[in-house]
């Protein structure tokens, strides 16, 4: 495999292995891109549209009521473990999923991001030294630089690429 626009540079093992990742992560926002939480949480809202009390999914878990409300208020403020929603969510006969995806957009949109904002600084800082010595280039080479800086930057990914500039 060949890295796009470039037929003579293999693509690297760990390169392989981030497209991969890339392509898993990428799906499962295109598959989430519209789900959010719903105001009373998932716990709650599936319970209801099973019709299930909380007695009942008590009950298929072997705990008290109070356990169930507890969780669904944790579920609201965050407090709930993994461990627990999966363990309600087989008591309503569900599966528990949970995801990280991208804010907006898809893993190279975050890449591209960031190139930018790397790139952005590092010619800055250089413009800044040429000006000191009245060598300043226009706005429009200084776009430029940027815009070729973050397309190497991106196909790169240098070691210190998500620390701050």
């Amino acid at each position: 495999m060949y890295l796009s626009g470039q037929p003579s540079r293999p693509m690297s093992v760990k390169r392989i292995v981030q497209l991969q990742y890339r392509n898993i992560v990428d799906a499962a926002a295109a598959s989430l891109a519209g789900v959010k939480a719903p105001p009373e949480g998932w716990l709650r809202t599936v319970r209801t549209a099973l019709g299930m009390s909380g007695a009942d999914v008590a009950k298929a878990m072997g705990v008290t009521r109070a356990r169930v409300t507890t969780a669904e208020r944790a579920e609201l403020t965050g407090g709930i473990t993994l461990k627990s929603m999966q363990a309600t969510a087989e008591a309503m006969g569900c599966r528990f999923v949970y995801a990280i995806i991208p804010a907006s957009g898809d893993v190279e949109d975050l890449i591209a991001a960031q190139a930018r904002k790397k790139a952005a600084a590092i010619v800055d800082a250089a413009s800044k030294h040429m000006a000191l010595e009245d060598q300043q280039l226009p706005d429009d080479k200084i776009a430029q630089q940027v815009d070729r800086l973050a397309r190497e930057l991106a196909l790169e990914m240098p070691p210190n690429f998500w620390r701050d500039p």
